[in-house]
Parts: C-alpha cells; sequence; structure tokens
C-alpha cells in the first residue's frame, strides 16, 4: 500500500468587524501612533463583539476552508481546535464548533490543543500523524483567538499587541505520488524552562491572579525583549531542522509564511534565511498578534490573492509561550 500523505485542500479565514487602531490606543494609554508601529509593526488589530465568542469565529473560518475544499461538514473525521481563549473552562471548545457546524450526530472526535501562539503549528501536525497513521482521511484544523478578552488595556507593553480571529485549512488524505497542496514535514518543540516571560496568570491550580476575590482570568504579562531574544533563537534552529529534514536550501523556499508577532521578530528569521521580505507574507500590520490565528490568516490571505502558486515550497512557523515553537514545510 503506498504511503499517504497530507493535502491542504481548503483554507478559511474570519476577522471580527470591529477595527482598534493605534490611534485608538493613543487615547487609552500612554503612546502614539507612531511608536507602536515603529516597534511592533502593527497599525490596527480587530476586537470581537460582545457575546462573539472563540467558537463563533473559528466556525466562520471553517466554514470557509470547507467551501474553498468543496466537502461538506459531515464528510470530517475530526476536528482540531488550536486555541488559549477557549469558550469555557470545559468541554473543549472544538466540540461546540462541531456542534454548530451541526455534525454533532456524526460522533466525530472534536478535541482542543493549547500551545498559544504555536497553537496552529502543533495541530497541523497532529492532524499530519493521525492522516500519515490512517486514523483520519478528512480533517478539519482551525486557529482561533478572542485575545482582547485577556488584554489588560491599561498595560501599554501587551494591549498593543495583541487581536482577535480564526484561520483554518482543511486536510485531506492523498497517496505519496499524488499532486496538491502536501504537507512534506512537520516539527514541534516545547521547552517549559522559560514560561515566566510569557504568561497569563489565573490557572484553576495555581488560583485567582493575586487581589481577586474567587475564580477568573488573569491578564497577559510579557518580558518583550527577552521573549524576543528566546524566538529569534528557536526559530532560526527550527528552520535550519527543517530544511535539513527535507534536503533543501533556502534559496529553494518560495514564501515564509510567519507567526505574525512583531515585525522585529518576523524581519530576523527572514534574514536567517536570506529571504527578500518580499517574500514574506504578512499581516500583522492589519491583523496584530492574534496567536494561534496567525499562521492560517496569512495562509489563507497569500492563497486567495494569488500570491501562492501551485508548486511553490512555502514555510510555516510560529513561536508561543511555554515556550512551544513549530514549522511546516508544504509544496504548494
Amino acid at each position: 500500500m503506498e504511503q499517504l500523505t497530507s493535502h491542504i485542500i481548503g483554507t478559511g479565514s474570519y476577522l471580527p468587524e470591529k477595527r482598534l487602531t493605534n490611534a485608538d490606543l493613543s487615547q487609552m494609554v500612554d503612546t502614539t501612533e507612531e511608536w507602536i508601529f515603529s516597534r511592533t509593526g502593527i497599525r490596527e488589530r480587530r476586537i470581537a463583539a460582545p457575546g462573539e465568542l472563540t467558537s463563533d469565529l473559528a466556525v466562520e473560518a471553517a466554514k470557509r476552508a470547507l467551501d474553498a475544499a468543496d466537502l461538506p461538514a459531515d464528510q470530517l473525521d475530526l476536528i482540531i481546535l488550536a486555541t488559549t481563549t477557549g469558550d469555557l473552562l470545559y468541554p473543549a471548545t472544538a466540540t461546540i464548533v462541531q456542534h454548530k457546524l451541526g455534525i454533532s450526530a456524526t460522533n466525530i472526535p472534536a478535541f482542543d490543543i493549547q500551545a498559544v501562539c504555536s497553537g496552529f503549528m502543533f495541530a497541523l501536525s497532529t492532524a499530519d500523524a493521525y492522516i500519515r497513521s490512517g486514523l483520519a482521511r478528512r480533517i478539519l484544523v482551525i486557529g482561533a483567538e478572542t485575545n482582547s478578552r485577556i488584554i489588560d488595556w491599561s498595560d501599554r507593553g501587551t494591549c498593543i499587541l495583541f487581536g482577535d480571529g480564526a484561520g483554518a485549512v482543511v486536510v485531506e488524505a492523498a497517496a505519496k505520488s499524488a499532486s496538491g497542496s502536501t504537507i512534506l514535514s512537520t516539527h514541534i518543540h516545547s521547552d517549559g524552562a522559560h514560561c515566566d516571560l510569557l504568561q497569563t496568570t489565573g490557572g484553576i491550580s495555581s488560583g485567582p491572579p493575586e487581589g481577586q476575590k474567587g475564580p477568573g482570568l488573569g491578564f497577559v504579562s510579557m518580558r518583550g525583549n527577552e521573549v524576543y531574544k528566546q524566538a529569534v533563537k528557536a526559530l532560526g534552529q527550527i528552520v535550519d531542522k527543517t530544511l535539513e529534514a527535507n534536503q533543501l536550501q533556502r534559496e529553494q523556499l518560495d514564501w515564509l509564511v510567519p507567526h505574525q508577532a512583531n515585525i522585529r521578530i518576523i524581519q530576523s528569521t527572514a534574514k536567517r534565511l536570506k529571504m527578500d521580505i518580499k517574500q514574506v507574507v504578512l499581516t500583522v500590520e492589519q491583523h496584530g498578534n492574534t496567536s494561534a490565528a496567525s499562521v492560517p490568516l496569512a495562509l489563507d490571505e497569500a492563497v486567495r490573492d494569488g500570491r501562492i502558486q501551485a508548486g511553490q515550497l512555502i514555510l510555516l512557523e510560529a513561536f508561543g509561550a511555554g515556550f512551544t515553537w513549530g514549522s511546516a514545510l508544504i509544496r504548494w
């Protein structure tokens, strides 16, 4: 029997309607439009409406990916949702998405993956493993976040960075010899030694944040300069590992689709790859950091506007709290 590989057959994304610009933020905290843009590359970010949940964003992105794949939702074998900002502590938000897509009666498995900004890479790697092992043939992989719900809007260091959104892909099993958007390899890593550099307090076992009574979420806290150093180092290593695993050279890459955390991190990765910034899919200016949603959002945009073409070599990569980091190499 010929070995199975994973093919991406559809992409989709969704952004909330509300735009929060740097000018808006300058009225909320001590900052300016130019200060934010010069340090982050961000001009605006989207904010979910009151009552608009992570599952709602995920469902819209999923529908668009399924439409692009020309696949009815009831033909799926598995749903994997990467998110840090689920609707509830439990059940998994993926099960809520499953119900909202109208396919609960099929009893397919649906579960969440939490690896923060690397979440989509971890979810895609998991889907690829399911397909290569023959355990599933059609998988919906989603990254969705409502980061605005865990932001301290008086903290200039974090409130300028994050936005809300969702992106999705449909992955299907195909013979190794088949043409199409093939996942060549995925690579995921974690190191908990620096978890204090980027975190959100308020976990169940650790209790509520200091000064807060009863259970509840804390806010994002980050030591930005130290996170930057760790991100650049880890992403450089995983890029080299990914290319080496596929016996490829840097100049063979056509596109880099990075996690949209900060323009400086993205520029550093592109420089290491000796790639022109024009070969990098950038959405950070309009989206901000959408955590697990950022890579599939950027991928969908570049697919739909025609930048990414059949036969091109695409590198996806992300770095997030944990620390976690991951990559995927795709022949489109």
